[in-house]
């Protein structure tokens, strides 16, 4: 396993454009600080984000790991580019002819996805740790340690985003065309879901149920947005009569992550057979 993260360590630092992505991604986690300086109007009610507890435990841990989530395109960028850059380096057939099998390929590539992800998650629980001692009112032990499955989810999240990355450098080859194709993807998914829910499931929820196993809405599922949590928001929920927005499940389950760790293992097995059967 070292070894094999070591060579695309070397991969990844003579790669200036994933150095330039990273360091973007983790500049980008540390502005969720910024976040505070909202506000906004909902009707005659003003709100100041500052003051709606975003950074109380354990509610930090929910919205933190959300607005993170948002980030996570410029690490899909540096696995896609360079994975597609084996092929147009010839990097993955010098590797091969080194001795790397194919399967110890596509693990160098899993491997460096678990490390990114892990890193990640590392950043945010420590940013969302030091922002909640210093402003939470909350700061037992019990509070501070209550909703970190969240960090799992974003983990689980980001380790299946990611892979799915992977699959799609394999599949193309290009990076371009690898993210306009996850573009495309997702479009297929909306126009699915449009579909279910407008036309053939109207008044039900069948299509949340049978959306929940495609990869993109199973893993922006698994953890949804913090906003309805806001003390005023739900607030002016209550005085409006809006139940939806009172009746959100916020919590992480179990079922969610294991679609998401399915899709994870479809995509890494893809990828391997996708290079087994390929002549390099």
């Amino acid at each position: 396993m070292f070894r094999l993260l070591q060579i695309e360590w070397i991969k990844l630092k003579n790669s200036r454009a994933s150095k330039v992505l990273i360091v973007v991604y983790f500049l980008l986690l540390l502005s969720i600080s910024l976040v505070s300086m909202i506000q906004f109007n909902i009707g005659d009610i003003h709100i100041a984000i500052a003051d709606q507890g975003i950074f109380n435990f354990p509610f930090i841990w929910h919205f933190n790991t959300y607005f993170a989530g948002m980030f996570k395109i410029f690490l899909l960028l540096v696995v896609v580019s360079m994975t597609a850059n084996e092929y147009a380096n010839r990097t993955i057939k010098q590797n091969l002819i080194d001795g790397m099998s194919k399967k110890e390929f596509i693990l160098s590539k899993f491997y460096m996805v678990l490390l990114l992800a892990f890193i990640s998650t590392v950043f945010v629980f420590i940013v969302s740790l030091i922002q909640g001692l210093l402003y939470s009112d909350y700061q037992e032990f019990l509070s501070i340690t209550t909703d970190l499955v969240f960090l799992l989810a974003y983990f689980i999240k980001l380790v299946a985003f990611f892979s799915f990355g992977l699959f799609l450098g394999i599949l193309i080859k290009r990076s371009a065309f690898a993210i306009g194709a996850l573009g495309v993807w997702y479009i297929i998914e909306q126009v699915i879901y449009s579909l279910l829910r407008w036309k053939f499931f109207k008044d039900t929820n069948i299509h949340d149920k049978v959306m929940q196993f495609f990869p993109l809405h199973a893993m922006s599922n698994v953890i949804i947005q913090p906003f309805t949590r806001f003390n005023k928001v739900k607030s002016l929920a209550k005085s409006t009569n809006t139940k939806e927005l009172l009746g959100i499940d916020y919590h992480i389950h179990a079922e969610q992550l294991l679609i998401l760790v399915i899709w994870t293992f479809l995509f890494v097995y893809l990828s391997y057979w996708l290079l087994r059967k390929r002549d390099l």
